[in-house]
């Protein structure tokens, strides 16, 4: 009898993480493998399971106009009832720190299925930073049944709130297993937005891409990074600003008020996954308050600026190949400076090797899940 795995996931970087393990389990024979989705976020979520080629087997659709975190959950739990009930998976596999995976773990406890939390371990230590991420993964880790920590830090961190080390596998992290396949895509397919980016980016400017929209930077977080980012253009002439905006109405008003008409920035609507890949690979360097991005972008070589005050991924400000910021603007602007006339620092920063993993962790993850299965 084969082993019933259910992964559920609901925003695009979810689904970029949780792609290839879908792709793995499918094509091994010992596992019965689908695929449940909240859509959380709904369009950037589906632009990512077209890329991929995922059709979910239950999509749960709960995105709603000004959704709130209270309501999100109680959809979230109330919903997957209906979907564990069918299909009575033996594993669910959950991914990260979003309301899904919180709530999908609760879910899934109830439901007797043991949870597997990818992405496991990671820790700021401060529930309020960022909100709500670190208190849905610290509930998640304590319902989860197997953890698959991405780094050797984020296994200490679980060891230390007394998880046992036999249910804790080091993986690497599957956004490199993702990347990787990615990146070498992107340069063969054919797409509308990629040949339009092509239209957009100067080739004989230094490209940096920025990405903000995490909820701790909203207000005068969101101010002083643009004022960053506007002094950096004005003082470098031979840079170029490449900025996707998120639709958030606390991002895109700052964002469009301190920076529309400068010559060499410029604002664009959200990308696709494929060409969000495709702009990482024409960049410079990288400003970003993303916690993805910090883990892609050192397997591109690309140096990575993160306007975060803490983060949970201490591993990459270890290796060098990340450095945080926060949204001070003269941090900002003095560390873009360095790395922008640094040709020597930049060379070794984007040189470094990244403690994120070798593109393997989907294939380690069902070498254990076959182990733990009796299969």
């Amino acid at each position: 009898m084969k082993i019933k795995n259910l992964i559920i996931f609901g925003t695009r970087p979810e689904a970029i993480k949780m792609a290839p393990l879908v792709k793995e389990f499918k094509n091994n024979a010992d596992f019965e493998t689908k695929v449940c989705v909240t859509a959380q976020h709904r369009e950037m979520l589906d632009q990512v399971l077209s890329f991929f080629d995922i059709e979910p087997d239950y999509d749960l659709n709960l995105m709603k106009p000004n959704q709130n975190l209270y309501s999100l959950t109680a959809d979230i739990i109330t919903e997957m009832k209906s979907v564990l009930d069918d299909f009575q998976p033996d594993f669910i596999y959950v991914h990260g720190d979003t309301t899904t995976t919180m709530a999908a773990s609760i879910a899934g406890f109830y439901s007797g299925a043991k949870v597997c939390h990818v992405e496991a371990g990671l820790r700021t230590h401060n529930k309020r930073s960022p909100f709500p991420e670190e208190i849905n993964r610290q509930v998640t880790g304590r319902i989860a049944d197997y953890h698959f920590a991405p780094t050797e830090q984020s296994k200490s961190n679980l060891i230390s709130e007394s998880v046992a080390e036999k249910d804790i596998l080091v993986t690497g992290n599957t956004v490199i297993d993702a990347l990787l396949d990615s990146s070498e895509r992107v340069t063969k397919i054919e797409n509308d937005e990629i040949e339009s980016l092509k239209n957009i980016v100067d080739t004989n400017k230094r490209l940096i891409l920025v990405t903000g929209h995490r909820r701790e930077n909203h207000g005068q977080g969101f101010i002083n990074i643009c004022e960053a980012l506007k002094e950096i253009a004005v003082v470098n002439s031979d840079v170029q600003i490449i900025y996707p905006v998120h639709l958030n109405p606390n991002v895109k008003g700052p964002v469009y008020e301190i920076l529309s008409g400068i010559d060499n920035i410029k604002l664009i609507d959200p990308l696709a996954y494929p060409a969000f890949v495709w702009l990482m690979t024409q960049s410079y360097m990288i400003i970003t308050d993303s916690g993805g991005v910090q883990e892609e972008a050192p397997s591109l070589g690309k140096p990575v600026l993160v306007m975060r005050d803490t983060t949970e991924r201490p591993e990459a400000v270890d290796a060098g190949t990340v450095i945080l910021v926060g949204t001070n603007k003269n941090k900002i602007v003095s560390e873009a400076q360095n790395l922008l006339t640094d040709t020597q620092r930049y060379q070794m920063m984007s040189a470094l090797h990244n403690p994120y993993g070798d593109g393997k962790a989907c294939q380690r993850i069902v070498q254990f899940i076959k182990q733990n299965s009796n299969i």
